[in-house]
């Protein structure tokens, strides 16, 4: 996923403000007017309503973003069984790549929209379910490649987008100084459904009912977690109502001091780099390891990749509410990118993939959960536009969802199946392997550029 917005203690003035502020609402109208009706809000961090909505946040991250990213089984499968196989692989890839590039895009839009109109956000989340349902439903009858790109892409992302959005906008009424590790283990559901989930119940469904009914199977599974999740999706204070003659907020808020802020533009640019170093590596592991080894071989290896997103994501998490997150970032970036000159770069055996997507998968993964920080430092006083701040972050790395697989598709038929000198990079993939790396250590550049412009907003 996605990363959500959030704040942590210890990290300077924004992690206070944050829990000051949650604590300055449950106290607000402390002396109610007569005939007030006085209504006792649900503790921020703990609480049974809390960590429910924690829960229903991790099964929306699995079924949303955990088939987004485990893509790269029907990608494999695309790819070698009619009707599409005769396709090109970019425009094949192009399917996964344009419904996540959705779904982080347009959570800028939709925080706007919602920002206007909250009293719709819970019919936004229905109107997704069912654009998400039926997309994935009636993506079984397609036939031609243009269909797929239309379902599987354009409606699945603006589907699982809606569906989503209330997790990005409910999690800072819900979390304070825990929202750091909160954000971890809902994005940690990401690594569940891609890791553990989706891989192989996807690859046994393919193998014994075919494409056609495992996307039926899939579009009605999904449907009925989803709804079960969105009970848990509750605010956390009184929604507000709005009649013909009250004006509602603009969409865009006349003072978003953000938007001018070093933080916030070194932030998103350097998330910008880290994409165009993930998503490749996401959409063309498990093809790479099919070519050493085999499907299974494969199927595993893009299990470890995202299952240790969760480990990453949870630990990553927790380390940025307890130190600065862009040393967290700084030692992320790095290691990505020395495993994936070394481990994958030079890999002639499946040994070599299993160790690289569980150190990539976790450290890259896991990059992530250093979001929720950054976006409350970023908007300083103005905490209610902390998920804005996120919003912001997010259309960075859909842009990155584009353009880093395009790229590497490009790189790879250039590529022509050749290994370069010294064994690196087989099957084609070593331009990939270079572009994935070098793209990792700008992110660690970028790393410490963040580092500067907080100790500038911090002081």
């Amino acid at each position: 996923m996605a990363a959500l917005p959030g704040g942590s203690q210890g990290q300077g003035h924004a992690g206070a403000l944050s829990s000051q502020s949650s604590q300055a609402t449950l106290r607000e109208d402390t002396g109610p007017q007569d005939g007030a009706t006085v209504q006792e809000l649900p503790p921020v961090d703990r609480g049974v309503k809390a960590w429910t909505f924690c829960i229903a946040g991790v099964v929306l991250e699995m079924m949303v973003w955990g088939f987004s990213f485990s893509y790269g089984i029907f990608q494999d499968y695309y790819t070698s069984h009619p009707p599409f196989n005769k396709a090109s692989g970019i425009s094949i890839a192009a399917i996964g790549t344009v419904a996540l590039s959705i779904q982080y895009g347009e959570v800028i839009f939709l925080s706007f929209f919602f920002g206007r109109y909250p009293d719709y956000l819970r019919t936004g989340m229905w109107l997704g379910l069912v654009l998400y349902f039926a997309s994935l439903f009636f993506s079984s009858f397609a036939t031609e490649v243009w269909q797929l790109i239309l379902l599987q892409g354009v409606g699945v992302g603006v589907g699982g987008g809606l569906l989503y959005m209330p997790v990005i906008k409910l999690l800072p009424e819900w979390f304070s100084e825990r929202r750091g590790l909160a954000g971890g283990i809902i994005q940690a559901g990401n690594g569940v459904g891609a890791g553990f989930v989706f891989p192989f119940v996807l690859n046994a469904l393919l193998d014994k009912v075919g494409l056609r009914w495992t996307l039926r199977i899939l579009a009605i599974g999904t449907t009925v977690c989803s709804i079960i999740a969105m009970f848990g999706i509750r605010s956390r204070f009184p929604v507000p109502k709005y009649n013909a003659h009250q004006r509602r907020p603009r969409f865009i808020p006349p003072q978003v001091s953000f938007l001018k802020n070093q933080l916030f533009w070194t932030f998103a640019i350097t998330n910008l780099a880290q994409g165009l170093a993930h998503f490749p590596v996401s959409l063309y592991i498990a093809t790479f390891t099919r070519s050493i080894s085999n499907q299974l071989t494969a199927t595993i290896v893009l299990a470890l990749f995202n299952a240790s997103a969760v480990f990453g994501q949870i630990v990553l998490g927790h380390l940025s509410d307890r130190f600065p997150y862009p040393s967290i970032m700084l030692v992320s970036a790095l290691g990505s990118a020395l495993v994936t000159f070394f481990l994958w770069g030079f890999a002639n055996a499946a040994i070599f993939l299993y160790f690289f997507a569980i150190i990539f998968g976790g450290l890259s993964g896991g990059y992530t959960s250093t979001w929720p920080n950054a976006a409350v430092e970023s908007v300083g006083g103005q905490l209610e536009y902390a998920g804005m701040a996120f919003s912001g972050t997010a259309f960075f790395r859909g842009i990155s969802a584009v353009v880093g697989p395009i790229i590497a598709g490009v790189l790879l038929q250039t590529g022509k199946g050749e290994t370069m000198a010294g064994g690196f990079g087989r099957f084609g993939y070593g331009a990939v392997e270079i572009f994935v790396g070098s793209c990792a250590l700008v992110t660690g550049l970028g790393s410490v550029a963040v580092a500067f412009a907080r100790q500038r907003v911090l002081a």
